[in-house]
């Protein structure tokens, strides 16, 4: 990740995560990524990589990816939600890339939450 040394550095990787999220649109299921400084600090943007890539790979086109601002857990980031229709708004904290592949496989293709990286529910 790319240091920030200057409001224009930061302006640069919010320009570079609309770019991320402007591809992504128009699915039920849908991925929120949090992505305030503190979420792209703790490795938010390789997180939103990670996901864009893995649903290109498996050619998961009816999943939405957005971001949004602090959601309040800065401790648990980056945080990503999955919220798939009829179910409940499932929360994922500490999220690597390498949880990726997992969650998208577990919960979107198969349904099942992955429940040792789950911080929250809503219903």
């Amino acid at each position: 990740m790319p240091k920030i040394t200057s409001l224009e550095d930061l302006r640069k990787i919010k320009e570079q995560a609309k770019d991320l999220t402007s591809a992504r649109s128009g699915g039920k299921t849908r991925i929120i990524v949090g992505m305030g400084t503190c979420g792209i600090a703790a490795g938010a943007r390789d997180v939103m990589t990670a996901i864009l890539a893995e649903l290109d790979k498996r050619g998961l086109k009816e999943v939405t990816v957005e971001t949004t601002g602090c959601i309040g857990m800065c401790q648990k980031e980056p945080l990503v939600d999955v919220i798939r229709p009829g179910e409940p708004r499932i929360t994922y904290g500490n999220v690597e890339p390498k949880d990726v592949a997992r969650i998208v496989a577990e919960h979107l293709v198969n349904g099942n939450v992955v429940e040792d990286k789950v911080v929250g529910r809503t219903d």
